[in-house]
């Protein structure tokens, strides 16, 4: 199992993301990957690109459908590049409401239009590579032109992992027959991970003759932790309310209902369109927080996520950011329990 760290691009540490790279880096964690939520995901990669040597560095994920394919291909090929054949480009589709209404974009047939997404990618980093004429036709997305002065040119690792994010069926069983990746969502839980996601990507591993294997897991995990006992409560309810939130999201529905949770998160849905947010969190029990999240003494943190993840999921981050006010030693027991524990035991999905 590899331990991954998230990387912010909020307030002053976004002005410190080459320390917090080069950091990361020295404490052992595998990749870094930065979201997209206020900010681009792909501009804090390029800067930690050039302060760093051997840390994998990804977006988690990439919103697919804000961009052209060609536009997404051209900025992946370029921190291929620049980080040494280091880039792994995780895409998520969004919700229809901001699809359409934030970025202005297309919405239909998410699971489809993402398939033909990759597909269209892998067809112009060929070109990018070879040279060969651009021509791919899909459902959704036609690339047809590239003439010599807009082609990039081959780099040394042409090849570019693609995986992708999703909560539902459709999304796992497309990313097992396309994708190199599949990104779970931290709103998750033991049972949601063994009844969902791993039979859906399996599936759609073996309708295309694959090996349900060669596609790897990653996600991040709420944790609860801190130095005493009043910081540890504080937390608590901190992932109380970010469970709330999750759980009122129509689409996440299947999370809950592979616990028999699904009411629940029927009147969560309705408190928050009335903004009724704290009392949200009130709802969600300590058996949902101890369900959906790690809690633990901060030497225990590794351990707890191995117990969990060990032979289920490749890639683990912490669902909060890597900050430089975290410790080292927090972060080195970590990468430790999970390198010894797991160097005779890969995921066995």
């Amino acid at each position: 199992m590899k331990i991954d760290a998230r990387l912010t691009s909020e307030g002053v540490y976004a002005l410190q993301t080459r320390e917090i790279a080069e950091r990361a880096e020295r404490l052992g964690i595998a990749g870094l990957w930065s979201g997209e939520n206020k900010h681009d995901s792909f501009l804090p990669l390029a800067v930690a690109a050039t302060s760093t040597s051997h840390i994998q560095l990804g977006t988690a994920v990439a919103i697919a459908f804000s961009r052209s394919p060609m536009v997404t291909a051209q900025l992946a090929w370029d921190l291929q590049r620049r980080s040494g054949g280091r880039f792994l480009l995780g895409l998520g589709t969004q919700v229809k409401a901001h699809i359409e209404r934030r970025f202005s974009m297309p919405w239909d047939q998410p699971a489809a239009r993402l398939r033909d997404y990759v597909g269209a990618l892998r067809s112009i980093w060929h070109s990018f590579q070879t040279g060969e004429r651009l021509r791919y036709e899909g459902r959704f997305y036609r690339h047809t032109l590239l003439t010599p002065v807009f082609n990039p040119g081959p780099i040394d690792n042409p090849h570019i992992p693609v995986s992708v994010a999703g909560v539902n069926q459709a999304l796992a069983r497309m990313a097992g027959q396309v994708a190199d990746g599949f990104h779970i969502h931290p709103f998750h839980s033991g049972a949601y991970l063994r009844d969902v996601v791993l039979p859906a990507v399996a599936e759609g591993a073996r309708s295309v003759g694959r090996d349900p294997s060669d596609i790897e897991l990653s996600t991040s995990v709420f944790v609860i932790t801190g130095e005493d006992d009043r910081e540890r409560r504080r937390r608590r309810e901190d992932v109380r309310s970010r469970i709330a939130f999750y759980a009122s999201t129509p689409s996440y529905r299947v999370v809950l209902d592979a616990h028999g949770w699904g009411d629940l998160g029927e009147r969560l849905t309705a408190m928050s369109k009335e903004q009724r947010w704290e009392e949200m969190a009130q709802l969600v029990s300590d058996e949902m927080v101890d369900a959906f999240a790690i809690d633990a003494e901060p030497g225990d943190v590794g351990r707890r996520i191995r117990e969990r993840y060990e032979g289920v999921v490749d890639r683990v981050a912490l669902f909060d950011f890597f900050e430089p006010t975290q410790s080292d030693e927090f972060w080195e027991a970590i990468v430790r329990t999970a390198s010894e524990e797991t160097s005779a035991h890969g995921a066995t999905h």
